[in-house]
């Protein structure tokens, strides 16, 4: 009897949370400013690129929430360099579908407004991507052409980490500026560390 009441309880208090929760669908997008980091890299510059896609906000209460969704988006780098009268630039943007899922708590500030505070981790897969130089020789710039960045020669596809961000929500319209630290040793040497790290600001619509 014990066991059916402690039973009986439990799905009364998930019916409870799950009338209360909400499911929200939206998009997103806007842009990123991505990077290398590792302990050999040197000469790294920041790459503006862009990110897009669905969101879902799964608010528990009115203050909590689980945020993921599906995003397509460019990360990587720009490197610039030179030595014995040869210099060159390359530009690395591979291409990744990506999965977050952040806890969010969101303030209230006015009626209809509210800051979100969010952070969590994140799984991606690269889908493609080219990288491209141009090396100057003798005032002669030869211009190299794209290579595949996941190829045999290039990174591993799989990237995760964690974020965090800010945002504010206006109504139905989202704001939303954060940060993504890669985890996963990317390069394919054992030799070699590479992570990728980004910044995003975006913009969105809820349903």
């Amino acid at each position: 009897m014990k066991k059916m009441r402690l039973t009986f309880v439990v799905a009364m208090l998930a019916v409870a949370v799950s009338a209360s929760a909400q499911l929200n669908f939206g998009v997103k997008g806007g842009m990123t400013m991505s990077n290398f980091y590792g302990d050999e890299l040197t000469d790294k510059n920041m790459k503006i690129g862009f990110n897009v896609g669905l969101l879902a906000d799964f608010e528990i209460s009115y203050n909590s929430a689980v945020q993921t969704g599906l995003f397509f988006l460019t990360k990587g780098s720009r490197y610039h360099g030179s030595f014995a009268g040869v210099s060159g630039e390359v530009t690395v943007n591979p291409m990744y579908l990506q999965v977050p899922v952040h806890f969010a708590y969101k303030i209230a500030v006015t009626p209809g407004t509210r800051v979100v505070l969010h952070a969590g981790p994140y799984a991606a897969y690269g889908v493609g991507g080219k990288s491209t130089g141009k090396v100057s020789i003798a005032d002669k710039s030869v211009e190299s052409k794209g290579v595949d960045v996941f190829g045999d020669n290039g990174f591993k596809p799989f990237d995760a980490g964690l974020g965090l961000g800010v945002g504010a929500e206006l109504g139905s319209f989202l704001v939303d500026l954060g940060w993504d630290m890669g985890l996963v040793n990317i390069a394919r040497s054992d030799n070699a560390s590479i992570k990728n790290q980004s910044a995003y600001l975006s913009i969105g619509f809820k349903f």
